[in-house]
């Protein structure tokens, strides 16, 4: 099973493996074809094991063990598949942490591997001694130490189930350094196939309560859906597609949501919230009496702190996790399932009534584009520097194919992209970190989403504040021949802070604005293809040079401030 040629003394006997080995074959046992991470001294067993071993695993170097978490958790946003992460004792374990946060509160499956010092040197206080399961116990779903060599196997099995079943998430398995040199029995090496992808081994809802909502959906006048991320995992995009056909019936997504619906489709209303909503299409949601949750958290950015849908609305909730079900709205009947086999189970008992009816959904999706569209048209077409960022949004939409991945930052890209770029095609082609919307998340999930589907192009937007957070990967991009897209909004400015600052705070701007950095200069320092864009002619020819040129590039556009701006963000414009 394991090549075990030259394991000497710390091995033991012929027939057993080390930890670190038996971790290498569970992760092989798995399906797990990639990981992301950096090198420790507390890892070395892991990599030499790594490094003997046939196993089919490619390794990707990072220079930062953040930015390996949002490699995994991108990677598993577009494949289906668990993302693994790793990285070494003390400072690792600690810079690992926020992606596998960022994971975990987006229903994303990351297991992160973090070394650890020797179980015999704890309390000795040896270099990089941390008390990783109490740090990683509160912020993951699952989290242990692998403190017996015996139990490694198991211990891994049992991550995997927890990241896969019920509502996904992250997992944490801390390593020590005697752990992964001590033996293992090989008998033990196994894995249970329906855990290596998610959701895993789905929960259909409770007939009754289907039969409950197709009675309350088909009394309503004027029913929208609000779909989360959750219908994207679950593969549920046909179901709701079925469902909106049957009844026409407008689909609203969240942010995260992107992807449940094309945006081209008839009866699409776009992202709803206060993060890339307008007023049209806040209208569909305010004027509905029955609004259906799916995969939707109702919290306070989709909602716009609770207050759209109006109190009284008839609410419709379908989610993995029950926890969710009337946190924020009463909720009149409750779907605790997979998404798509609850949706599938609607489709069939509204089918099976006679008493259907019509929402409009084709006529009220069409009016909130155009008002959406009125607004952004004249925005995409200035000439004016520097340059709109509804410009940039325009002209992507214009050389990027159909299947195309963007990862877009929080911060000025988020908003725009939420709102006004308009998804051709259902699935997992937009990510953005809506969880925790920390700054420094798209570059790192750039390569990520390239490496899990390398077939596709993949284009990163950040402004530049998330680039000095991140800039370090562009050495990885470069150093794996990965031909993404990555795109500075540069305004020299947080500018999502300075927009709060002068809408709430009266324009009393405090320690926001920093000097303007030559990223093209720093991305051609670092051996990519560069440019630099202060003109609106030039962008368009540019972005699409860049989108075509098959290696690594960054596009430097000197954009509009976000607080001087037109960002579909609800709490500025008003």
């Amino acid at each position: 099973m394991a090549d075990r040629s030259d394991q000497g003394s710390d091995a033991g006997k012929s027939n057993e493996m080390t930890g670190a080995e038996a971790m290498v074959r569970m992760l092989q046992a798995h399906g797990v074809k990639h990981i992301f991470g950096l090198c420790g001294d507390t890892t070395l067993p892991l990599y030499d094991a790594l490094y003997q071993l046939d196993h089919g695993i490619t390794h990707l170097l990072t220079r930062d063990e953040r930015h390996a978490a949002y490699m995994a958790d991108a990677y598993a946003r577009v494949t289906g598949r668990v993302g693994v992460c790793e990285g070494p004792s003390g400072g690792g374990a600690t810079y690992i942490l926020p992606g596998l946060v960022e994971a975990n509160e987006s229903s994303v499956p990351v297991l992160a591997i973090t070394s650890d010092v020797a179980t015999t040197s704890r309390g000795r206080y040896p270099l990089t001694e941390l008390d990783q399961v109490s740090l990683f116990r509160p912020l993951t779903k699952w989290n242990a130490t692998l403190d017996q060599a015996s139990r490694v196997p198991a211990m891994v099995r049992a991550a995997f189930r927890a990241m896969t079943t019920g509502r996904p998430g992250s997992a944490h398995l801390a390593f020590p350094f005697d752990t992964q040199k001590a033996a293992v029995d090989p008998d033990e090496i196994w894995a249970d196939p329906r855990h290596a992808t998610y959701p895993a081994q789905p929960s259909a809802v409770d007939p009754a309560a289907i039969e409950e909502a197709a009675d309350l959906l088909l009394s309503a006048k004027r029913a929208v859906a609000i779909c989360g991320g959750g219908i994207v995992m679950a593969d549920g995009m046909a179901a709701l597609g079925r469902l909106a056909a049957m009844l026409d019936l407008p689909v609203a997504t969240t942010v995260s949501g992107q992807g449940a619906i094309a945006e081209t489709d008839e009866r699409a209303v776009g992202v709803v919230g206060s993060n890339g909503a307008v007023p049209s299409t806040r209208a569909v949601v305010d004027e509905a009496d029955l609004v259906l949750f799916i995969s939707c958290r109702a919290g306070s950015v989709t909602t716009e702190r609770w207050r759209s849908p109006k109190v009284g609305t008839k609410i419709i909730h379908i989610d993995s996790d029950p926890d969710v079900i009337g946190a924020n709205y009463p909720t009149d009947v409750a779907l605790v399932g997979d998404a798509r086999l609850a949706l599938e189970a609607l489709v069939a008992a509204v089918a099976a009534r006679e008493n259907r009816t019509s929402f409009d959904g084709r006529i009220r999706a069409a009016a909130a584009w155009e008002g959406k569209l009125a607004a952004f048209r004249p925005l995409a077409e200035s000439v004016e520097t520097p340059i709109r960022p509804e410009r940039v949004i325009a002209a992507l939409q214009q050389v990027l194919d159909d299947d195309a991945i963007i990862c877009a930052d929080p911060g000025t890209p988020c908003p725009y992209f939420s709102a006004h770029y308009r998804w051709r095609q259902a699935g997992r082609n937009f990510i953005t970190n809506r969880a925790h919307g920390a700054l420094g998340y798209a570059l790192g999930a750039s390569l990520g989403a390239h490496t899990g589907r390398p077939s596709v192009k993949t284009v990163a937007v950040m402004g530049d504040g998330s680039f000095g957070m991140s800039v370090g990967e562009l050495e990885t991009a470069v150093r794996y021949k990965m031909p993404i897209t990555f795109i500075t909004l540069s305004n020299s400015v947080f500018g999502w802070i300075k927009a709060g600052q002068r809408s709430g705070f009266g324009a009393r701007f405090h320690n926001v604005d920093f000097t303007r950095t030559d990223h093209a200069a720093v991305a051609s320092a670092y051996g990519l293809k560069s440019w630099r864009v202060e003109s609106p002619d030039d962008l368009l020819p540019v972005l699409k040079q860049a989108v075509e040129s098959g290696e690594p590039n960054l596009v430097d556009i000197i954009t509009q401030p976000l607080d001087e701006a037109a960002a579909p963000v609800s709490e500025w414009v008003a």
